[in-house]
């Protein structure tokens, strides 16, 4: 009998962190939330919205192959029932040279059964039945229109509910990488991931579902005091960029959206001395062409992305951090 999963919004003590085999060391996954095109600034729909931008996958994925790095898509609604997306990424998938999973955006996923709100745009906050449904076909379309199991997940907007472990098992997902830790989403109507762990750990006693946190750090003289001095200053209007300036505390998510090179090389180095052993890297497939997301405006961005990840992951692997997949981690992560 296996044991009754945890909530997943809550922070696990030090025994469920994750251990993996010998030789291990530290490793990179570059995940993409590969959703459609939508006002980030407007209402939630359950219409309207684009997909323009995934021609550009095709771009992408290739630019991969030549890092040597395998790409986790995150794949939502849209997207898994996308014949062009399926096209350009299915063969990659069955290749090896890219992995899949789910990413649950509940606004455009059937049955479209609540009102479409802010609340509700975290899966979490849904009736449990109504929340495993939508998360359970989508599922399936992933797994007939693409061709392969997905066995990893991220709740759209981070959004993790107290059941999800009960879904997620169901659907056969062995890690979620849903949890942004160092980040409360709380007055939103989210989850609080602040007290959350950056290092991979147990969901439960099971040891049946891995959570992956993406990657995000402090960095600056007060670092180490970061997970309680941070959400206080975030109270206080301009403290944040104030500690920032004076390189005194700075929160740095390992993103190409709203960070720059130097900056993240600062969080890659924090990262590898904290010993974190998967470093998760995350951007939005959006931002591939220019308008959709408010991180990139116009071709220049666009480079500037691509250049990013080829800085960033270059970095790391003169750091002897090599990009590593859902797969491997699975197969050296110790139960």
């Amino acid at each position: 009998m296996r044991a009754v999963a945890a909530s997943m919004l809550t922070p696990p003590d030090k025994t469920a962190r994750a251990g993996f085999a010998e030789g291990f060391g530290q490793r990179v996954l570059l995940t993409v939330d590969t959703e459609e095109e939508f006002d980030w600034e407007g209402d939630f729909s359950a219409t309207g919205y684009g997909l323009d931008h995934v021609p550009r996958l095709r771009t992408f994925q290739d630019f991969c192959e030549d890092l040597g790095v395998s790409p986790l898509y995150l794949v939502d609604w849209p997207i898994a029932t996308s014949p062009e997306a399926a096209e350009i990424l299915a063969p990659a998938i069955a290749a090896g040279k890219a992995e899949i999973g789910v990413q649950l955006h509940p606004w455009v996923n059937p049955p479209h059964l609540e009102q479409v709100n802010v609340r509700n745009s975290f899966a979490g906050n849904l009736p449990f039945e109504l929340e495993r449904e939508k998360l359970l076909r989508l599922r399936d379309a992933i797994e007939r229109n693409f061709g392969a199991a997905p066995r990893s997940y991220r709740a759209g907007r981070y959004g993790l509910g107290p059941r999800t472990t009960e879904i997620l098992r169901e659907a056969g997902i062995a890690v979620d990488t849903s949890v942004r830790s160092h980040f409360d989403y709380s007055a939103g109507h989210g989850p609080d991931y602040s007290r959350h762990p950056l290092e991979p750990y147990w969901i439960d006693a099971a040891h049946d579902l891995l959570e992956l946190p993406v990657t995000t750090v402090f960095w600056g003289m007060l670092r180490k005091q970061g997970r309680l001095l941070h959400p206080l200053a975030e109270r206080i209007p301009h403290l944040p960029g104030v500690l920032s300036r004076t390189a005194m505390l700075e929160r740095v998510a390992l993103t190409p959206e709203g960070v720059d090179l130097p900056e993240a090389i600062r969080g890659i180095d924090i990262a590898i001395d904290d010993e974190l052993p998967v470093i998760v890297l995350s951007f939005h497939s959006p931002s591939l062409a220019p308008g959709h997301t408010p991180y990139v405006e116009d071709e220049d961005d666009v480079a500037e992305l691509y250049r990013w990840l080829r800085g960033a992951i270059g970095y790391l692997g003169k750091l002897g951090v090599a990009p590593t997949t859902i797969g491997e981690i699975l197969h050296v992560v110790e139960r």
